[in-house]
């Protein structure tokens, strides 16, 4: 999160959007660190809301999108 955050992600994730998890990121940056010289960043926990949501396709991507989002109905009258 903290390479997200600091605007380095496209440094080890090429992509035009995210396409690596968090994991993946900071570990290739950590290598970064070891052999190309980047400077160690401090850890950041995990954000709650995604600030760029990870897809492994542009078909995964427009699945999620195409998602049909359902929530529990309690009742149908208004009366809970």
């Amino acid at each position: 999160m903290a390479v997200q955050l600091a605007g380095l992600r496209r440094q080890v994730d090429p992509h035009w959007r995210r396409g690596l998890s968090y994991l993946k990121i900071g570990l290739r940056y950590l290598q970064g660190v070891m052999h190309k010289g980047r400077s160690l960043l401090t850890p950041k926990p995990l954000q709650s809301k995604d600030p760029e949501p990870c897809f492994a396709s542009k078909k995964a991507e427009q699945a999620w999108h195409d998602a049909i989002w359902f929530t529990r109905i309690r009742s149908l009258n208004g009366k809970t």
